[in-house]
């Protein structure tokens, strides 16, 4: 008997922690959602500022304009921010980008390369600082469904950072969302800025919807449509300055952009685990009460046996 109440109370506590992780499944899912529109209510602005740089660039050279973030230095050291989650129980969502970002810190320490990290989650900072690794700063406390304030505030520390030339090259270190199962860390050049790539081009807008009871992502192609300037536009500033005051939001857009995809990374991951641990919750659920059945026919066996052995004593 002391071995069927242990089996019965083993199945009611795998019960409990399968209610629990269904339950954060579909709040990542929720939020999923959330950030799907905020991608959505960006993507206008994003795509009006693109349209008035390429038109900006169709007027006059780039490389002609004497401007601090787009000037290429001497790479002497490097500063790499580094996006993770201050949440565990996602996969290894935190673990691949930071492994990403410890190997391209190996790569740059090989070629001579000084570096430095700026930290974006809690589990990214707690990796690094007990590795002693060299940190000018840190954020944690981000919003699920990140913020244009947020990316703001990220963007001033580095823009600070690379005027003051304390680091020549800022790289980004983010995950890539590809789908509900797959993610991949990538690396990306912030500063100096490359204006390249703001001609049309197709983007894809990912889509969470549900079908048969299960969650599953459809793609949507958009083509950012940007168009030159009118040839007899006229500029009641010097475009320099207009593109000097500009390029700080395109930078600013760009982290914007790369938060929000980290954050539906995180979230898909997250989805992805619980359900993984609902399912295997059902199948130890399942395994526990086939046990707890044989345990319990057994003990009725030895009862049986039991009363029989005693009625043929007793004869």
């Amino acid at each position: 008997m002391a071995n069927l109440k242990f089996i019965r109370d083993r199945i009611q506590s795998v019960k409990n922690t399968k209610k629990i992780t269904q339950a954060m499944r579909l709040v990542a899912a929720a939020r999923v959602r959330r950030a799907q529109e905020q991608v959505l209510s960006t993507r206008p602005f994003a795509d009006r500022l693109a349209q008035v740089l390429y038109g900006l660039q169709s007027r006059l050279q780039f490389e002609d304009a004497n401007l601090p973030l787009l000037k290429k230095r001497e790479i002497k050291s490097v500063g790499l921010l580094v996006i993770s989650g201050d949440r565990g129980l996602c996969g290894g969502y935190n673990n691949n980008v930071i492994k990403r970002a410890e190997n391209r810190a190996k790569e740059l320490q090989a070629e001579g390369v000084n570096y430095k990290f700026v930290l974006v989650g809690r589990k990214a900072i707690q990796y690094f600082q007990r590795r002693n690794q060299p940190i000018d700063g840190t954020y944690t406390g981000l919003e699920q469904i990140p913020t244009a304030a947020e990316a703001s505030d990220i963007a001033d520390q580095l823009l600070s950072l690379f005027l003051s030339e304390g680091v020549d090259r800022i790289e980004l270190i983010y995950t890539k969302f590809v789908s509900l199962v797959s993610s991949r860390p990538v690396v990306q050049t912030l500063l100096p800025l490359d204006t390249q790539g703001l001609e049309a081009q197709d983007d894809e807008i990912f889509r969470l919807t549900t079908r048969g009871g299960q969650f599953e992502v459809t793609r949507e192609k958009v083509t950012t449509e940007v168009r030159a300037l009118p040839r007899d536009m006229i500029f009641e500033q010097d475009p320099v300055q207009i593109l000097d005051s500009l390029l700080p939001l395109y930078l600013s857009n760009q982290l914007l952009r790369a938060l929000q995809e980290s954050a539906a990374s995180e979230l898909a991951a997250r989805m992805t685990a619980m359900s993984n641990a609902s399912e295997n919750a059902a199948e130890l659920i399942s395994s526990l009460t086939l046990s707890y059945n044989k345990a319990r026919q057994a003990a009725i066996t030895q009862e049986i046996l039991e009363v029989v052995g005693g009625a043929e004593a007793l004869s």
